[in-house]
């Protein structure tokens, strides 16, 4: 069983085991997904008891289904789902990124023109995506039982990566970072840099150093703008590591003047006499 609640409280009984949710009010919303594996057959009870109005989604899956999901695992991320599955009411929650709360919505709110089995195959889809890419998170937070670097965690990289490139003007840090793509800080802090040859801070400065320097080069702004944009509150900081990064000043970049290693004279061509 998968729970996404996007907002208010759940508290259930399963043979007499309490569990209890909470993703907060409106004005101060924090997603959880909460795994449940229900291994027997068990009687469940829900109580509402939360004054917030309550926004979530569940969805089932049975165990033959998610058994398929063995075949095209490693031997490690094999024993990691099986040890999930053979125990009764094991669970597992960690708050959602971005792509896990969207999918949760579009089954909330399918688009009208979804009509008959068109719309039964459309929240299909959004359920058995929900259900794999939390089963992707669990098997990242088990970092300690998996090689690295995995493919699991390559596409929690590139989706740190393509968030930072989308976001440089708010913001960054790993926690939020970590949130959005739905894994922990431990995992993309050494997994990013396994997988792009450097931290997820020197990422973010190196897109925010090329912003600056194309802001410069193509619309002139001042130079105490561009330290800005990079984000650097010091001019002497920024041109340092402006510098040291494109081997010429932010105002010789606002003046047009060509990088070094463009002056150089192309190869005199001779033709035959």
């Amino acid at each position: 069983m998968l729970m996404v609640l996007l907002q208010g409280a759940q508290h259930f009984v399963i043979d007499g085991r309490h569990f209890e949710i909470d993703a907060g009010t409106e004005a101060e919303r924090s997603p959880t997904v909460f795994m449940l594996n229900i291994a027997k057959d068990s009687r469940l009870r829900f109580f509402n008891d939360s004054e917030t109005p309550l926004r979530k989604v569940m969805i089932s899956a049975p165990l033959p289904w998610l058994q398929r999901l063995f075949e095209v695992q490693d031997e490690a991320q094999q024993s990691v789902l099986r040890t999930f599955f053979s125990q009764h009411l094991a669970h597992f929650a960690f708050e959602p990124g971005q792509h896990i709360v969207q999918s949760a919505q579009k089954i909330m709110q399918p688009p009208p023109a979804l009509q008959g089995e068109l719309c039964s195959l459309y929240l299909r889809a959004q359920g058995l995506d929900l259900m794999w890419q939390s089963l992707l998170t669990m098997l990242a937070e088990k970092h300690e039982l998996l090689p690295a670097p995995t493919l699991i965690s390559l596409r929690y990289c590139e989706r740190a990566r393509d968030f930072i490139a989308g976001n440089l003007d708010r913001e960054l840090t790993i926690g939020r970072i970590a949130r959005e793509v739905g894994c922990s800080t431990s995992t993309l802090q050494r997994h990013f840099k396994m997988h792009f040859g450097m931290t997820v801070f020197d990422f973010i400065r190196q897109k925010r150093l090329e912003a600056a320097r194309a802001a410069l080069a193509q619309d002139g702004i001042p130079i105490a703008h561009a330290a800005y944009l990079a984000g650097y509150n010091n001019i002497s900081s920024f041109t340092t590591a402006f510098r040291k990064a494109y081997g010429m000043t932010p105002s010789q970049v606002r003046a047009g003047v060509p990088r070094p290693d463009a002056q150089r004279s192309p190869p005199a061509l001779h033709t035959p006499g």
